[in-house]
């Protein structure tokens, strides 16, 4: 079925007064014109204005959607004029997602050229509880209302960062009791063989929530969600649909440019969303947050149009 802007405003609204937040990665896509994005409102003579899109299309997705995962804060700190800005183009009940800055989660930069004269060297601010509050938290402040989730994405870990599963837990453990509270943080871990009664304790003893993360080299989330306490937060639930167990990224990236319309139906992904969906939306005082990656099937647009059709949601918040 093709996504139909009103009949998913619609939904995102009534899924919102449930405490389900349904939103993308990002959302800057070119692909998504005449879907999401109406082309007149960033043409200039007769083509798109790149820089005019880039800097106010938020605002168009924001009256359909009630959230969207900010990755660009992955990648650096995020300034208070930029947050700003972001704020100001959305609705009062629209809540951001945000990727913590990888300077927090990574032991040691990989050889990329983004990382410059830190390239193959061990990160003496990883796990910074002080850095983080004074260049993440601090910026974030003047928007605290707008923020729903903070993710802590960490990479996957390789024997070289540690050793056993239970050294970055006790690391982990010291970085979550250290934050400033009240916040709604996350954790997002890429390292399948660590999900286990440990990790879930230790996030529910620190009141963070586990995000459930369809990825490369982790086990699909429907598999995630049977695992036993896996809901760490009893009133936060976070979830991100990025790509196809077992595929590359730049597998993904080849394959479902210019992300305008699906090209492969993940059965198993959208099932799990519905779940989720469903599960949130009958559990009282609960926000569910859930994103979905272009790269997960072609069009992040029509994956949550799919999941949401397939969630049973009460006729009255609960």
């Amino acid at each position: 079925m093709p996504f139909d802007r009103d009949r998913m405003s619609a939904r995102a609204g009534e899924l919102a007064a449930h405490g389900v937040y349904v939103g993308t990665s990002s959302w800057k896509y070119e692909g998504w014109i005449n879907q999401l994005y109406t082309p007149e409102r960033y043409a200039y003579r007769g083509q798109l204005a790149r820089s005019r899109f880039d800097r106010s299309c938020l605002g168009e997705y924001a009256q359909v959607l009630k959230t969207v995962c900010v990755d660009a804060a992955y990648y650096a700190f995020p300034a208070a004029a930029f947050l700003q800005r972001m704020a100001d183009q959305v609705p009062e009940d629209f809540l951001f997602g945000f990727k913590v800055t990888d300077t927090i989660t990574i032991k040691k930069f990989p050889n990329l050229e983004r990382f410059g004269d830190r390239a193959g060297k061990a990160n003496d601010q990883f796990l910074d509880a002080d850095l983080f509050a004074g260049s993440f938290l601090e910026p974030c402040e003047a928007i605290r209302p707008k923020v729903g989730l903070l993710i802590f994405e960490f990479s996957r870990f390789w024997p070289t960062d540690y050793s056993r599963g239970r050294d970055f837990l006790a690391d982990l453990d010291l970085f979550l009791g250290r934050l400033p509270g009240g916040w709604p943080y996350g954790v997002e871990l890429r390292n399948s063989n660590w999900l286990h009664r440990d990790y879930f304790e230790c996030l529910s003893r620190r009141r963070v929530a586990h995000v459930f993360n369809s990825w490369g080299a982790m086990p699909p989330v429907g598999e995630q969600l049977a695992l036993p306490e896996s809901r760490t937060h009893a009133q936060l639930v976070g979830a991100r649909f990025l790509l196809k167990p077992g595929r590359r990224y730049e597998e993904a990236v080849q394959r479902f440019q210019p992300y305008d319309k699906i090209k492969e139906v993940n059965e198993e992904a959208r099932a799990a969303g519905a779940a989720l969906i469903s599960e949130g939306a009958k559990t009282p005082g609960r926000k569910t947050f859930i994103y979905v990656n272009n790269r997960l099937e072609g069009n992040a647009l029509e994956t949550l149009d799919a999941m949401v059709g397939l969630a049973t949601i009460p006729s009255t918040p609960p």
